[in-house]
């Protein structure tokens, strides 16, 4: 496995490099794209929307399933929180960071945008290695198949991850296989066995991420989240994926029926 040693910032509009170097790989990655005042807004943001559903015991947001599990100290928790910058001024004030709307580059020639109530909107993922902990590595996936099981054809898609800790290497965190966004659907559907299949391959590679780095990759690259090696407070990581996406408009609200594939694995993300 290999480290990742490409590393951009965000000006005023994606570069051609930028752009060529996304279509080679499939995955890029933007240095300090929102400050550590941000990223402290958006961490209690966080904690105080899974304080309220908790509270509330709220167990999903417009038909999508809330995941639950347990922090080191045994209280209850919420692994993944899906629409949340529809229940936070703050959060929805980011989705229209005029930074954000440039990626939109990635799609070309698809006209993007970002999908705040469609999909599963902003997510949050919440990853933390304890005994009682539902979510602390993800198998290899895309995030193709959703579109198959709704009885669309594949459109492409962006996930674009606002990383909120520290992330080194060597603590696990996202792995992609660079190029596989550009495989025949035989590969993009059987490749691997999805989420079940947690191997190291050996054209992986994994990322040095700090808090406030903002990553893309194309849905249908192949990635999984590798479990940290650390245990309990030590190895909790919080990513906000924003979906970029192409398509019909499909909106949901509090009466959606819960997507087949939610029932299917459990374990769909971002």
């Amino acid at each position: 496995m290999k480290k990742w040693d490409s590393y951009f910032q965000v000006g005023d509009a994606v570069t051609t490099e930028q752009l060529d170097f996304f279509d080679e790989h499939g995955v890029i990655v933007f240095r300090n794209f929102i400050s550590k005042e941000q990223v402290a807004t958006y961490l209690a943001e966080c904690k105080r929307l899974e304080l309220l559903w908790i509270e509330e015991e709220r167990a999903k947001v417009n038909g999508v399933p809330l995941k639950f599990g347990k922090n080191a100290d045994g209280s209850k928790t919420i692994q993944r929180l899906c629409f949340s910058s529809l229940f936070s001024k703050e959060l929805h004030e980011l989705l229209d960071d005029p930074r954000l709307q440039l990626l939109k580059a990635f799609l070309y020639p698809y006209e993007g945008r970002i999908a705040e109530n469609e999909k599963d909107g902003l997510v949050i993922n919440n990853y933390i290695n304890t005994p009682t902990s539902s979510f602390t590595q993800m198998g290899w996936h895309t995030d193709a198949p959703r579109d198959l099981f709704l009885g669309q054809k594949i459109m492409p898609m962006l996930n674009v991850g606002i990383h909120l800790d520290d992330c080194p290497f060597e603590n696990g965190g996202l792995r992609v296989i660079p190029g596989t966004h550009k495989q025949n659907m035989l590969k993009l559907l059987f490749a691997k066995k999805y989420f079940i299949d947690n191997n190291e391959d050996s054209r992986e590679v994994g990322f040095n991420i700090r808090a406030g780095d903002l990553s893309v990759h194309d849905g249908r690259l192949w990635h999984r989240v590798k479990q940290s090696p650390l245990f309990g407070e030590e190895s909790r990581r919080r990513v906000m994926y924003v979906p970029f996406i192409t398509g019909r408009y499909q909106p949901k609200h509090e009466k959606s029926k819960t997507p087949f594939y939610h029932r299917f694995t459990g374990k769909v993300h971002h």
